[in-house]
């Protein structure tokens, strides 16, 4: 849908493999020009698959009221 305004939230995958996402980073910016926050979740497993890492962020996206969110596409390979 694009740009919708703020709040916003970024979402994107990172792990050791493009098949593999053992980590989900979610970035959240209240308003043009605030400085962003960070909030990191790890998984064992597949992070796209984790119950209750995706429940997690749902409730950071209803809570903070946002009125934009991005999901970057793949997962950033970590070095």
């Amino acid at each position: 849908m694009g740009f919708q305004g703020y709040p916003v939230i970024s979402i994107s995958y990172a792990g050791s493999s493009s098949g593999l996402a053992e980590e989900v980073i979610v970035e959240f910016i209240a308003e043009e020009g605030s400085s962003p926050m960070e909030e990191r979740f790890k998984s064992k497993s597949d992070a796209r698959e984790d119950e209750v890492i995706q429940s997690a962020i749902v409730k950071m996206i209803e809570r903070s009221e946002a009125k934009t969110v991005t999901l970057a596409e793949g997962i950033v390979i970590n070095p």
